[in-house]
């Protein structure tokens, strides 16, 4: 399996899930080539295109709301081409109340203020022994997911991962910024 790069994706303006951060979120996804996955808050498509890569014979869901990352969005489905990812535009709430899919993986970039709601729709649409992962910047929505999972009953591990890359002649280290992994299982 090849990861793809970070410089690999068209960006725009838009965030984007760290090549670190997408490589453990993806592996905490437990993802095969048959399985699928639904993206909430799809952003650029890093997380969607890499789990479609990897999904070859699945399908590959993502939800986003805003228009730059949208337009981002249908460029990197189409310069990597992965035609077994569909993308629904429009708010998280109200496209997933709109699925009737269940999913073996479910992951969690973007929740637009809905967290609490996004995880318990995501739940009841996650297969048996499915997994969901959660990636966040602000201590406010990890603080909320886990406890929303415990509330659901989910037995939950919690990450921390801060990356920092070399810059320049001198490699000096530059942080981005540290990020929360959550990951349980159904």
């Amino acid at each position: 399996m090849r990861f793809i790069k970070d410089e690999e994706f068209i960006r725009g303006n838009c965030p984007m899930t760290k090549e670190e951060t997408r490589i453990l979120s993806i592996a905490k996804l437990e993802i095969e080539e048959d399985s699928k996955v639904l993206d909430v808050g799809a952003g650029t498509g890093s997380i969607s295109i890499q789990a479609a890569k990897i999904c070859s014979k699945g399908k590959v869901i993502g939800i986003e709301k805003d228009e730059d990352a949208l337009d981002v969005l249908y460029k990197n489905k189409e310069k990597f081409q992965t035609y077994n990812f569909e993308i629904i535009e429009g708010e998280a709430m109200e496209k997933l109340n709109e699925i009737n899919e269940s999913f073996d993986a479910v992951f969690i970039g973007g929740s637009g203020g809905n967290l609490k709601e996004i995880i318990n729709v995501s739940l009841e649409k996650l297969k048996p022994k499915g997994r969901i992962v959660l990636n966040f910047i602000t201590i406010d929505n990890l603080y909320i997911a886990l406890n929303t999972l415990k509330q659901l009953g989910v037995t939950a591990e919690c990450n921390q991962i801060q990356v920092s890359r070399a810059k320049g002649r001198t490699h000096m280290m530059v942080a981005n910024n540290p990020i929360f992994i959550i990951s349980g299982g159904k």
